[in-house]
């Protein structure tokens, strides 16, 4: 398990990207905490549940489209514990309150984690969902807007980034961060001055640090930020509302450590340091260990996200193409509306079990879908005006899932073609994230129309890999 800590982005040698002041202070409280840990593990017998003398452990929390999961791992990337939870739909007039349920979720699953093993969790950090994003007072961290969905298309802005950005740049999508910061800007006129804007993850790992105003670089690629600069552009920093971006800083950057009423209410330790998360997809790619040029991991959650490991960088708004830096390489990919929700709207979970038990996944289906759960997408093609396409639905509800899920590997496929076609690395081999990996028939058809092999992944949940995240910044501390 020790090769799940080598990938390129949990190095600790990486170049540091605007570490905290309070970086040094931090890690000298993490240095500390290992005699006190080796005590407590000790005293309460933590070796009784597989936990060594010793022994810290290290917590990942992944924010995906329908829940929230947690993973806690040793440093040789062992799981000591893991669980989920779906969030809670409450209500605030006729939309769904999500700050309240992303909050309560987080809470939650601290509850969940095994009460003896919180006082040896080192460090934590989040991931989320991309281009979710939050306004808020930059004072009090309250939202001062209902949060933008990742999805989200803000149209009434595009005309103005495409305007300031350079042609076919990564906020030239009107789902793109930097359009739903635009609508908001011209939207309001009242406290733009106190305001601050962060993506889902910086906000909920600020509930557990307090201090605001910090993001990824991960997170900010679709605000503008350029990885490969480690800055925001010019063209960016010109414009007015510039003054509400966070600070950025490299996935898994220690920020600080746990506020005191949590880790007294909860039981952490009182030296547990919160880490910079970073997004959904990347955190599921770590988890997946792809670590070579042309390796790939499609995740087949809610949506269909894909990240291909290139060794050139490749960036396209005009079909939903961006590159995430990773070390020296670069993750390129982007992702699509279609997925696992669009299958939840038609059938349960175990009608998907029994009747994909039936497909022949060696027979091509003749039905030509779009499955997209509302109108719009994003990769590989940036089309909000896209209409759903899922007629004609044929008698046999095996034929209409099979249909459906190729329709989906057909997405797939036409998204790594694109990559290729626009310098990319190309595609070898995929691994497989997000519950659509556990459809073994799903897997057959897909490594059919790609004519690659497909496996799932050995761990597949962006938890573990914002799990490993939260190891790199432990590791940076004792560097």
């Amino acid at each position: 398990m020790l090769s799940s800590i080598n990938h390129p982005l949990l190095c600790p040698s990486l170049p540091k990207h605007g570490y905290c002041s309070s970086r040094t202070r931090i890690c000298n409280i993490v240095r500390k905490k290992k005699a006190r840990t080796m005590a407590f593990a000790s005293n309460e017998g933590n070796s009784e549940v597989g936990v060594q003398v010793g022994e810290q452990l290290y917590l990942g929390l992944d924010f995906g489209t329908s829940g929230a999961r947690f993973a806690l791992i040793d440093r040789g990337g062992t799981i000591h514990a893991q669980g989920k939870r779906e969030y809670p739909l409450y209500k605030r007039k006729e939309t769904v309150d999500w700050v309240r349920s992303w909050k309560q979720t987080l809470f939650l699953l601290l509850e969940d984690i095994p009460f003896h093993l919180r006082q040896i969790i080192a460090s934590i950090s989040i991931d989320g969902t991309s281009a979710t994003t939050m306004i808020l007072d930059s004072t009090t961290g309250e939202p001062l807007w209902r949060p933008f969905l990742y999805n989200e298309s803000c149209p009434d802005a595009l005309p103005i980034v495409k305007s300031i950005a350079p042609e076919n740049h990564t906020v030239c999508s009107g789902s793109s961060t930097l359009c739903k910061l635009v609508s908001w800007w011209n939207t309001v006129d009242s406290n733009k001055e106190s305001a601050a804007l962060l993506h889902q993850a910086d906000w909920l790992l600020w509930l557990l640090h307090g201090n605001l105003r910090v993001t990824d670089y991960n997170n900010a690629l679709k605000v503008g930020y350029d990885p490969e600069l480690d800055s925001y552009p010019p063209w960016l920093l010109s414009q007015s509302y510039s003054q509400l971006l966070p600070s950025v800083k490299a996935p898994g950057t220690p920020i600080g450590v746990l506020r005191e009423d949590i880790r007294t209410q909860y039981g952490f330790a009182k030296d547990c340091v919160v880490c910079t998360g970073t997004t959904d997809s990347i955190a599921a790619f770590l988890a997946a260990r792809a670590t070579k040029p042309g390796k790939a991991v499609t995740s087949l959650g809610s949506t269909l996200a894909i990240k291909l490991l290139s060794t050139s960088r490749v960036d396209d708004a005009r079909y939903g193409v961006y590159s995430h830096r990773l070390d020296d390489k670069w993750l390129v990919g982007g992702a699509s509306n279609t997925g696992g929700a669009v299958l939840r709207q038609i059938f349960t979970d175990e009608q998907l079990e029994n009747l994909s038990e039936q497909i022949n996944p060696m027979k091509t289906s003749p039905l030509d879908y779009y499955p997209l759960p509302t109108v719009g997408e994003r990769f590989p093609m940036a089309d909000p005006k896209m209409a759903p396409r899922l007629h004609p639905r044929p008698e046999s509800d095996v034929e209409y899932l099979h249909g459906i899920l190729e329709s989906i590997a057909r997405i797939e496929a036409k998204a790594y073609s694109l990559l290729k076609d626009l310098g990319a690395t190309q595609v070898e081999e995929v691994f497989t994230a997000g519950g659509g990996a556990k459809n073994e028939k799903w897997t057959k058809i897909r490594e059919r129309v790609l004519g690659l092999p497909v496996s799932r992944a050995i761990q597949t949940e962006a938890a573990y890999g914002a799990a490993l995240l939260a190891l790199k910044g432990a590791q940076q501390c004792v560097q």
